[in-house]
């Protein structure tokens, strides 16, 4: 991963557990290995995950360590978004009720990431948010809206991971969204 910048070995470390943090305290934002999209792909990414990206960079990097397997946005295991996605969240796969883990993992690449709530806002409740936390994301409100009807039917969902240059927040399927 070295061709990304990214040392295979020390940043895959540091961005798994700031993703382990993120996942288990939604709403939080947690600094990573730069860049954080990046990062993120290749540290969830091996020859089992399908991956569905339109960064050329990312593509060919992963081809040459011999762990891209490449899938449609609808059928992948990782979609990585840069900003604004251009198509709909809802159309990832959510799992069944037997699988809900077969939901796609979608991770945006965004301009703003903060738990001050200055911007568009996410509400969250639910499983390691103690009571609420709002959470400020450089998305359209309308893109939110669409990741909170992926969510809606837990335990089948969407698990998204925003990123900016060197930070990451998770909004895991099990908690709940409000958009403000």
């Amino acid at each position: 991963m070295r061709a990304l910048g990214i040392d295979p070995v020390h940043d895959t470390r540091q961005t798994f557990d700031g993703l382990l943090s993120a996942m288990s305290r939604p709403g939080t934002v947690h600094t990573v290995a730069t860049p954080a999209d990046h990062a993120v792909v290749t540290t969830l990414v091996d020859h089992e995950v399908t991956l569905a990206t339109d960064d050329g960079s990312l593509r060919g990097a992963l081809s040459d360590q011999g762990r891209l397997d490449t899938a449609p946005r609808d059928e992948a295991d990782i979609v990585h978004a840069r900003e604004h996605a251009g198509w709909d969240i809802r159309e990832c796969k959510r799992g069944s009720l037997v699988e809900p883990s077969d939901g796609a993992t979608v991770v945006y690449r965004v301009d703003t990431l903060d738990d001050d709530a200055t911007g568009a806002t996410v509400t969250l409740s639910g499983p390691g948010v103690d009571g609420t936390a709002a959470l400020s994301v450089g998305l359209p409100e309308s893109e939110l809206s669409a990741i909170a009807t992926a969510q809606a039917d837990y335990p089948r969902g969407v698990d998204v991971i925003f990123t900016t240059a060197d930070r990451v927040a998770a909004l895991p399927r099990s908690v709940q969204l409000e958009v403000a």
